[in-house]
């Protein structure tokens, strides 16, 4: 009730520790495991995720989900409730406590003094740094697996009967949609509870002159043609990365990469200039790297040789962003492709559509929107070439003669007519 006392969760004093983990296991039958305190499976996220890859899900979407699902589970560990007995208060405490709580930094440290509240932008690339506390964006995705999770187990019969993570409950009776305009796209009405609000952010691009400074900071021919192939292709950072050795037509100016989400196999056109680097790259490499048509294109340039994962890519364009005190991220690479596409004339949008592999048509007409620093070159530009006139006489401004009466100005400013 509105009145009762109600015992309140100190959050502030809660401590959740860096307790279980999720390990890769190896099995393509179940790629990843959530281990407990005790180092023990937890039972109800392997039949989750198992659910997960019957549906279609890759590997790195079960590895996310568990990521997720471990947030939780620590939580639950720290005040002492079991998954199957959580309720609407541990919900609600816990996006509160992701609201507001530090994050964890890399090696089990406490997001360092530098990381600071969010928004401050980065001078180079007008983008926001990194906040202390978890992004919306993550809140979001961990609040909607976690519904997730017990919608499984609701259904399957071994979770609570009710879902802690309840949805928005409509506050309009009647019939569905009734005020829905038909031109206008279809957008879900209800979504978590505790959902975070998330701004539509505006996907940006690198700047011309910014990518070379970046480009020459690039410090080997497999670095520079992985990003030329990234700034020419469009292709995300991992479909490239999985890329084999016969994926790499150069005479046909292709590259086969994997698609993210559909899981298709399409061939991407690429510039001339990304397979001289891919040839010099090629060059460097010595007799012991497998080179066939199935091996993968990209290995560590330092021993022992291994396959370049993303982690290790990512390092590498940040130690190139450190030199620039720049944040650009290898996502920042298929925008500056996208929005090179979509603003040649001669190229239609729907043929960037299919390259970007994107579902709809709306989601590459972000690309058209204006980037902020070229708005910002053009006003001042127009500045420049309109001259300062100076500010016009109230007698030029009106009346039907385009002057104002004598005695009407003597009235409004209080002179003594004559």
């Amino acid at each position: 009730m509105a009145g009762d006392d109600v015992d309140e969760r100190d959050l502030v004093a809660l401590v959740v520790a860096r307790v279980g983990s999720v390990e890769e296991t190896g099995d393509v039958w179940q790629r990843y495991r959530l281990r407990d305190v005790a180092g023990a499976s937890v039972v109800a996220v392997t039949a989750f995720l198992v659910e997960l890859q019957a549906s279609g899900r890759s590997a790195a979407t079960q590895r996310s989900y568990a990521m997720d699902l471990l947030r939780w589970f620590r939580f639950l560990w720290a005040v002492e409730v079991s998954w199957g007995r959580a309720t609407r208060v541990e919900a609600r405490d816990f996006c509160r406590w992701l609201t507001l709580c530090d994050k964890p930094a890399p090696g089990g440290r406490v997001a360092s003094a530098a990381v600071g509240a969010g928004g401050v932008r980065n001078p180079v690339t007008g983008k926001p740094t990194l906040a202390r506390t978890y992004a919306p964006a993550t809140r979001a995705h961990c609040e909607t697996v976690v519904r997730g999770f017990y919608t499984f187990h609701q259904e399957a019969g071994s979770g609570p009967m009710v879902n802690p993570f309840p949805l928005v409950a409509q506050r309009r009776e009647g019939r569905a949609y009734a005020h829905h305009n038909p031109m206008e796209p279809w957008r879900q009405e209800r979504s978590g509870r505790y959902r975070p609000r998330l701004v539509a952010r505006v996907p940006r691009c690198i700047p011309d002159e910014r990518f070379n400074q970046l480009f020459a900071e690039l410090g080997s021919h497999r670095d520079r043609a992985l990003v030329s192939l990234w700034v020419s292709t469009g292709a995300r950072a991992a479909e490239l990365l999985g890329a084999r050795c016969g994926d790499i037509d150069a005479g046909q100016q292709l590259v086969t990469v994997v698609r993210k989400g559909s899981r298709a196999v399409q061939q991407l056109p690429a510039s001339p200039d990304a397979f001289v680097w891919v040839r010099l790259y090629q060059c460097t490499l010595d007799a012991s790297t497998p080179v066939g048509r199935d091996d993968p294109l990209w290995w560590t340039l330092r021993r022992p040789l291994r396959p370049l994962t993303y982690p290790a890519a990512r390092a590498m364009f940040t130690r190139a962003n450190q030199a620039l005190s720049a944040n650009w991220s290898l996502h920042d690479l298929r925008h500056t492709a996208a929005y090179r596409m979509a603003r040649d004339p001669q190229l239609p949008l729907s043929d960037v559509q299919w390259v970007l592999g994107h579902a709809h048509l709306s989601t590459t007409q972000l690309y058209l929107t204006p980037i902020p620093s070229e708005v910002i070159a053009g006003v001042l530009a127009h500045h420049r070439r309109v001259p300062n006139s100076p500010p016009s006489s109230p007698a030029h401004d009106c009346g039907v003669a385009g002057e104002y009466r004598a005695e009407s100005l003597d009235t409004l400013f209080g002179r003594r007519s004559s």
